[in-house]
């Protein structure tokens, strides 16, 4: 690894998280509420980066694919933990608790150790929702995007940052394809605050929950999340907002320029759809039978619920830990799954589902031919075995991790359902589980082993395992190759 070219990317990505904290400074000043906090976290954070400067290089030319990875995780963990200081130099949070709160934003998880959001200075409310907005599209991607001097080596780190088993770049140059993103990302949001704000949200949570809704985070500013509203055309906003934004946001720059036409061909988010509607559909009659819901209500809460787990956002508008057990069971597939790759959600992503049943389809084909000559197609793509190879290694790590953590929380005192129902959650960063960390419920009373357990969790599941685990590869770290 080149240790100097990768200190200084570093430290211009430090640098830049450093002038993101103007904007949560600028509302404390405006509600004349503490700003030290966010000074001193300001000040950290360039002084890590003039010392990353310091040793880096003074001009990045390029970047192979090690020094891409390195970049990209060995960022989000300083980032991470520099973004933890806000809530502990507020006296609000202790060290771990800061850190897991961090994690939990950027992560897009949405879960949180809060007790109680209602105390909390406005400053602290949109310094969370704005690390939602900063993580979920992406720290490398928005910054490519607004600094476009990153280097040749741009496509390395966002390939590295991105989720899904492959990109569909609409446009062929990385830092084009980086500011066509940011300006969908861009639109989505000020539309969503726009639509909220008319809806009946006060301009602040409007802003708010845009970010969280966009970046697929979860975080409110409200307890209650979206039902303290108890509308159901802001429900109906929100659910039409977490749908469009787990699609690849490759696809709206590719309708931009081609027409609205490629929406309805892409076959990955039309299968999202159909597994949205299918678990709404189950949902639905299942409250009705079960539950006693009338059929409006029983609709409208299946398919928030079933768009804000299946998007992995986490909003809640209704206790769905009052649901039957055969509706928790399609959440926690939703959850599983996740949203479309290229997109801001979570989870193991549509796309790898469509190609793991082509394969098995694929395999079964060749048991019945086995002198035929089969290729696993999806989307009009032929996909290679290195790829199909790749993408049964992360299923495999995917749900390794989650049995791991399952171990680890119910160790730690959990029940089996709800250490499994949270490995889920913080692995496909959707936030909300079952059990003792159902959707009403905090973080905060949890153990500090279950909150290391999650933090690191709830990264590996943002960074999609392989740019996480790469690290610990002794490899990795040799300067002369592999």
């Amino acid at each position: 690894m080149n240790t100097a070219v990768v200190s200084a990317l570093i430290a211009k990505l430090t640098a830049g998280c450093g002038l993101v904290l103007l904007l949560p400074l600028l509302t404390a000043l405006f509600w004349e509420e503490p700003v030290l906090p966010f000074i001193y976290s300001m000040a950290l954070c360039f002084l890590l980066a003039a010392f990353l400067r310091y040793k880096g290089k003074k001009k990045v030319i390029n970047l192979n694919p090690r020094d891409g990875l390195a970049v990209t995780a060995l960022s989000w963990i300083c980032i991470s933990i520099l973004y933890l200081f806000p809530y502990f130099l507020s006296g609000l949070l202790s060290p771990l608790d800061a850190l897991v709160e961090s994690i939990s934003g950027l992560t897009g998880t949405g879960a949180t150790v809060f007790a109680d959001l209602t105390v909390l200075p406005k400053s602290i409310l949109f310094f969370r929702s704005l690390t939602h907005w900063l993580g979920g599209l992406g720290i490398i991607v928005i910054f490519v995007a607004l600094f476009p001097q990153a280097g040749k080596g741009s496509a390395r780190m966002i390939d590295a940052e991105s989720t899904g088993p492959y990109s569909s770049r609409a446009v062929p140059r990385i830092k084009e394809m980086a500011k066509a993103l940011f300006a969908v990302y861009l639109l989505f949001t000020v539309s969503a605050a726009l639509i909220y704000t008319l809806l009946g949200m006060n301009f602040f949570d409007a802003v708010n929950h845009a970010f969280s809704t966009i970046a697929t985070g979860g975080f409110s500013t409200k307890n209650e999340s979206i039902a303290f509203y108890d509308s159901t055309p802001l429900k109906l906003a929100v659910i039409f907002f977490m749908v469009i934004s787990s699609a690849n946001f490759g696809i709206y720059v590719a309708a931009w320029k081609r027409g609205i036409r490629v929406l309805w061909e892409n076959t990955e988010f039309k299968v999202y759809l159909s597994i949205v509607a299918a678990a709404t559909i189950l949902i639905s009659l299942n409250l009705m039978l079960e539950s006693g819901l009338y059929a409006p209500s029983a609709l409208l809460e299946a398919l928030f619920t079933s768009a804000s787990l299946s998007s992995t956002t986490g909003f809640i508008s209704y206790d769905f830990e009052t649901w039957p057990h055969f509706s928790q069971v399609i959440l926690l597939i939703l959850m599983f799954i996740g949203g479309c790759g290229g997109s801001t959600s979570g989870g193991l992503k549509v796309t790898r589902i469509i190609l793991l049943f082509k394969s098995m389809t694929a395999v079964l084909r060749r048991k019945l031919h086995p002198r035929a000559v089969i290729q696993t197609r999806a989307g009009g793509e032929n996909f290679s075995e290195s790829m199909l190879l790749e993408v049964f290694c992360f299923f495999f790590i995917y749900t390794m991790s989650i049995f791991l953590w399952t171990a680890l929380i119910a160790a730690s005192g959990a029940d089996i359902p709800s250490a499994l129902g949270l490995s889920i959650a913080t692995m496909s960063n959707s936030g909300p589980a079952l059990g003792q960390f159902g959707a009403t419920c905090n973080w905060s009373a949890m153990p500090a082993m279950t909150k290391m357990v999650v933090a690191l969790s709830m990264l590996m599941g943002r960074l999609e395992s392989f740019t996480l685990l790469i690290l610990f590869l002794p490899s990795f770290w040799r300067k002369n190759g592999w």
